[in-house]
């Protein structure tokens, strides 16, 4: 494949990708009546199968074998599996609960926290576009909760978890598809154990709710694991700049779904909010596609 055939399949599997997560909170809404920690559960068993399930069919058994046999990768990702339970429950408790607007602003903020964790915790130097974009960025938040009285504290958890999770992955020594493989399956055994728990005590929703509802929730796996495989398929074939303007299709797809189809309020205050983190936005990625113009991404 020529090139710039290369390209164009890249930019249709990222297309996917993000526009699938943006499309995210139509499936959690559909499940919304079924409690967030089970729906979490569920996603972790069938994520866990399905995952394993295409490693296993990839060849990439010794891959999974050497994440957990090594003492560093294993804890380090013990500490990201953490950090991906409470996220996922997070998300999925906002949606159920029609937050999804905070939600969108969680990882409208988080490219930017990436900036901030990487100078604290990493010791990356930055330019000073990129410094902007982050007090933009703060400046945003700041006045959000000036505003509503309150701190953003869905978009503030959202955030960090997956800017802290995303700083412990980029410690660990296996690639996306191996680590969250092995994430899953460390948090198999809660999962399975917590639905048994709830069979046990007759409150559990799968089984119980009509098939609809539980060929959604079988569904969890796919809703998790196909992104992320159209995913690994676009870094592989573009640039770096060009993954990075992507991603921002994720949380416009929710930003529009909370506001034009779940009707959630949204005022004047988290216009001027998300109008200091959008500039920021625009900052930072006009200084990435200025000063990686050839970077790609590396996805194992």
């Amino acid at each position: 494949m020529t090139p710039r055939g290369q390209e164009r399949t890249g930019v249709a599997y990222g297309l996917a990708a993000y526009l699938w997560w943006g499309l995210g909170p139509l499936y959690f809404k559909a499940v919304s009546h079924v409690p967030a920690l089970e729906v979490l559960a569920h996603r972790v068993v069938w994520s866990a199968a399905l995952l394993v399930a295409l490693m296993l069919a990839r060849g990439r058994r010794a891959a999974i074998a050497a994440a957990f046999r090594r003492r560093r990768t294993r804890f380090t990702l013990m500490g990201s599996m953490t950090l991906v339970a409470l996220n996922w429950f997070t998300f999925i408790w906002a949606v159920n609960h029609d937050h999804v607007l905070q939600a969108s602003l969680g990882y409208f903020v988080n490219p930017l926290l990436n900036v901030a964790l990487g100078m604290v915790f990493l010791g990356e130097r930055f330019r000073r576009p990129q410094i902007l974009a982050v007090l933009l960025a703060l400046v945003g938040v700041v006045w959000l909760t000036i505003g509503l009285g309150e701190p953003p504290t869905i978009a503030l958890i959202l955030a960090g978890t997956f800017g802290f999770y995303g700083l412990l992955r980029k410690t660990v020594a296996a690639d996306g598809m191996t680590g969250l493989t092995a994430e899953t399956v460390m948090l198999l055994p809660a999962a399975l154990g917590y639905l048994v728990y709830l069979g046990a005590g007759g409150r559990l929703v799968f089984g119980h709710a009509g098939r609809a509802t539980d060929l959604l929730l079988l569904a969890a796996g796919l809703v998790t694991a196909l992104p992320l495989l159209w995913f690994a398929n676009a870094a592989r074939r573009l640039r770096y700049a060009t993954v990075g303007l992507l991603q921002y299709l994720a949380p416009t797809g929710q930003f529009l779904l909370a506001v034009a189809v779940f009707g959630e309020p949204f005022t004047r205050v988290h216009l001027v909010s998300f109008a200091f983190i959008w500039a920021g936005l625009v900052l930072y990625s006009f200084d990435a596609i200025r000063s990686v113009p050839r970077a790609r991404v590396a996805v194992g």
